[in-house]
């Protein structure tokens, strides 16, 4: 669990994992250059401070060296980022595990999410409503994370030794660590998926700044900019071993559909403005009966 300076939301997420029906999960909470001694003041109050250590970091290290510092203090067979602003059914952690026990060939299994969103009233942030995020989602697959990301890391249980075959997270990027890593673990292992009623809730606070900010709305340049890092470095490689004929190809094809799609959009709007041409003496006699009807009044 990352955290730094939100001790509200750390609470409550402490809280969150107390009310799993699955109870004997271990719990490392990365204070990520935040007040340390509010940090562990949270966890000793929490009802589970006996199966909670803290990990503190010198200086805030970012999303990628925090993840990264929690899964090297675990032991356990199985690994999920609970961030400390979102939250769980408490059937989550006894579902994902019971699949991937019964499952050895998924690496790792995504569950319907739910995005909740919260406003401040009265210093308190509420629910105010919530929306399916990916509505009839079904399979986490490759192809279609590699346009974009179908899964949060609230929403997503996957076994630890995953890391020690495709590597951690990437310390490079400020943002996208999630989706840049399972795309790495796609493209070698099947991801399973338990859908239906959500078991995960991904929250969301457009409106906030600062430590109550969502990475998704105060970091949204980086994510566009580290989107593009990771896609131009794999294309990079790709043409480092097969050459550039397969994407110069690709690019053609992607002209030609933009061009078509430009004429396209230029003869609708040709027909539309000859459309109007033609009905211009109707409207002309219209704007003149109209003005001799007010004359009349």
């Amino acid at each position: 669990m990352r955290t730094a300076n939100r001790p509200d939301f750390l609470r409550r997420a402490l809280a969150d994992i107390s009310r799993q029906t699955l109870t004997d999960a271990s719990v490392v909470v990365v204070n990520d250059g935040g007040a340390a001694d509010v940090v562990r003041e949270v966890v000793a109050a929490s009802a589970i401070a006996d199966r909670t250590v803290v990990v503190d970091t010198v200086a805030p290290g970012g999303r990628c060296a925090a993840a990264n510092a929690g899964i090297a203090r675990l032991t356990s067979n199985y690994v999920v980022l609970h961030d400390d602003d979102d939250l769980w059914d408490p059937s989550f952690l006894a579902r994902t595990a019971a699949h991937l026990d019964a499952h050895p060939e998924h690496a790792g299994v995504g569950v319907a999410t739910e995005i909740v969103y919260e406003e401040l009233r009265a210093g308190t942030w509420v629910e105010v409503s919530r929306v399916p995020f990916w509505r009839d989602l079904e399979r986490l697959r490759l192809i279609d994370m590699m346009e974009k990301n179908r899964a949060v890391p609230i929403s997503l249980l996957y076994r630890r030794a995953l890391h020690e075959d495709v590597g951690p997270y990437d310390e490079r990027l400020s943002a996208v660590e999630d989706w840049e890593f399972y795309l790495r673990a796609l493209s070698r292992y099947d991801f399973g998926f338990i859908g239906g009623a959500p078991l995960a809730f991904w929250t969301q606070r457009p409106g906030a700044r600062g430590a109550a900010g969502n990475s998704m709305f105060t970091l949204e340049e980086q994510h566009s900019h580290d989107d593009l890092q990771v896609r131009d470095r794999e294309l990079r490689a790709w043409v480092s071993r097969e050459g550039l004929g397969m994407p110069l190809y690709i690019a053609d094809i992607q002209r030609r559909l933009s061009e078509e799609m430009r004429r396209g959009f230029d003869r609708q709007l040709e027909a539309m403005r000859a459309e109007i041409d033609a009905h211009q003496p109707l409207l002309s006699r219209l704007r003149k009966l109209r003005r001799r009807l007010r004359r009349e009044r």
